[in-house]
């Protein structure tokens, strides 16, 4: 699986694998994972299957060095990119017993990849949730800052208690006047 993981490439937005890639895990040359693929092209439409356009195909080369001749790496044409639904397709075009094997493994790769993503977003969308609620309270906190000076009292006010006004319940439910 962690062999798999590291062939996994993000092209376009989708997660795809490589022909050059699969080839290898199916124990199959290159060439002929490529003339099996171009035998059933109509069981690859686009969402399963696309070949990488100029740019994509030189960022991509020019991370393994320039191909020479004599070790062309499959560096020489444009590889095809397939997604998991392509993926999937090839296990019915190479039908071996390997290639059923090694297409389960890839099938739960990208399974796997896509629950670990759903939880990630599941998380960024909790942890949004909480900042949100968070700079609530600090605005809250803040305007309640600026509320408790203006409660104190004034500089230079008298800390004698009030005179009381009105009547004041003496002893045994008799009323009194204050002063």
């Amino acid at each position: 699986a962690e062999r798999i993981e590291t062939k996994i490439l993000l092209l376009r937005g989708q997660k795809v694998l490589l022909d050059r890639d699969l080839a290898e895990l199916y124990g199959v040359p290159t060439k002929a994972l490529k003339r099996a693929v171009r035998r059933n092209i109509t069981r690859f439409p686009d969402d399963f299957m696309f070949m990488l356009d100029g740019g994509e195909f030189e960022n991509w080369r020019c991370q393994f060095g320039s191909s020479n001749s004599s070790v062309k790496m499959g560096l020489r044409y444009r590889p095809y990119a397939f997604t998991s639904l392509g993926v999937a397709m090839l296990s019915s075009v190479l039908n071996s017993a390997r290639a059923i094997q090694v297409n389960m493994a890839i099938m739960r790769v990208f399974d796997r990849m896509r629950e670990l993503i759903a939880e990630d977003r599941a998380l960024g969308s909790l942890v949004a949730e909480h900042e949100h609620r968070l700079d609530g309270h600090d605005h809250e906190l803040a305007k309640l800052m600026e509320e408790i000076p203006k409660l104190a009292p004034p500089a230079g006010a008298s800390t004698e208690p009030k005179p009381v006004i009105g009547f004041t319940p003496a002893a045994k439910g008799k009323w009194k006047r204050p002063g």
